[in-house]
């Protein structure tokens, strides 16, 4: 599996639209994976892997990768 870093705001939305599976990264530990980004703004990002389960990170404390089938 693939991965691209997503950094701009072209890049989530991007990302966003195709509703692909996300890979969210702090301090070298995976804090979410597979869910999709559901709304971003300057300063989060909001991440959805279930009905209930929504999460939001802070977008300038971590990273963020799109998860690509090969």
């Amino acid at each position: 599996m693939a991965q691209r870093r997503l950094l701009t705001d072209q890049d989530f939305q991007e990302a966003m639209d195709r509703q692909v599976a996300v890979r969210v990264f702090q301090n070298d530990h995976i804090l979410d994976s597979g869910g999709i980004i559901i709304r971003f703004t300057d300063t989060s990002i909001v991440t959805q892997s279930g009905v209930s389960d929504v999460t939001y990170h802070q977008r300038n404390a971590c990273e963020f990768f799109e998860m690509k089938k090969r």
